[in-house]
């Protein structure tokens, strides 16, 4: 198992980590509905309530912290471990919401696309521009599933446009150094594909595997993985939870580098931080815990939270 510093436990599975430049660390609690930070001495305080199932995170061009709402899940215990499950009975859609870090204001800027409802937005990246890609993970129920999609959208509420669609339960997702190519990761087939981007919003039409497809299959390890929310490193090397597998790194070409072993098979998200970016603050969900460890690159500066 890797080595780490355990920072926070008693969260209610907890994603979406984004790393402050004080030192704090934002995230969200799947299961209780809220963004909450975490001191860097492990103090936590609730910054708002968002209800339903509040995923990804990240900070956008007016400060503000963007959430992917998921609109909520069944959850359960099982061995100690908290579990997500099925959609609930009550389930109305999912949503993009925006909070004010300092007041604990909310407010819900997409709840659809071309009179589509969200039905599970899981993870977003905000490119130079100000606006941001996102994933919608869809909902399962006992004998079916939604088909997931790659959204585009601005920061103010102003548009939002669906990017790439069919894809199998998307999750995570993010962009290269340079802002040219999209990383989405798929959570049931355990594939890390890529989009070539012409601009803000715009995958470049090039040619697929199959006519269907617009972007290139970068991996897809043997055995059984379920990838989930992925963070990439300054040497553009896209680092992915995996389920039950830890943290899985691979090259911007698409070979495996490391394996990142964690006691908890429901290692779910990352991010980096630190004055040089070579913290990794990972989220073992299942069992409630924000971790840090040394990581052996830099982070790749994000956008907007530098």
């Amino acid at each position: 198992m890797v080595e780490f510093r355990e920072i926070a436990a008693g969260l209610r599975f907890p994603e979406g980590p984004v790393a402050l430049a004080d030192g704090s660390v934002l995230l969200v609690e799947v299961a209780g509905g809220r963004l909450v930070r975490v001191a860097g001495d492990g103090g936590k305080s609730v910054v708002a309530e968002l209800g339903g199932g509040a995923n990804g995170a990240a900070i956008g061009p007016d400060g503000r912290c963007y959430v992917c709402n998921n609109g909520g899940m069944r959850f359960h215990e099982r061995d100690g471990r908290l579990l997500p499950g099925l959609a609930p009975a009550d389930f109305a859609g999912g949503s993009i919401q925006a909070v004010d870090l300092r007041t604990g204001g909310v407010q819900v800027l997409y709840r659809e696309c071309d009179g589509h409802r969200l039905n599970g937005p899981n993870d977003l990246v905000f490119d130079r521009q100000g606006g941001f890609w996102f994933t919608d993970n869809g909902k399962v129920r006992r004998r079916e599933r939604d088909r997931g999609a790659v959204y585009y959208a601005k920061a103010d509420g102003s548009l939002i446009r669906e990017a790439v669609f069919p894809m199998e339960a998307p999750n995570g997702i993010g962009l290269s150094p340079d802002g040219g190519r999209l990383y989405v990761a798929e959570t049931s087939t355990g594939r890390l594909w890529v989009f070539e981007l012409a601009g803000p919003g715009e995958v470049r039409r090039v040619a697929g595997p199959v006519p269907w497809e617009r972007g290139h299959l970068l991996a897809n390890p043997v055995g059984y993985h379920l990838f989930d929310s992925l963070a990439v490193d300054s040497a553009g090397n896209v680092c992915v939870a995996t389920i039950p597998s830890g943290v899985l790194v691979f090259s911007p070409d698409g070979g495996l580098l490391e394996t990142l072993p964690f006691p908890d098979p429901f290692t779910t998200n990352l991010c980096f931080g630190g004055p040089d970016l070579r913290t990794a603050y990972v989220t073992l969900s299942s069992t409630g815990r924000l971790v840090a460890l040394p990581w052996p690159r830099p982070g790749l500066r994000l956008a907007f939270n530098s």
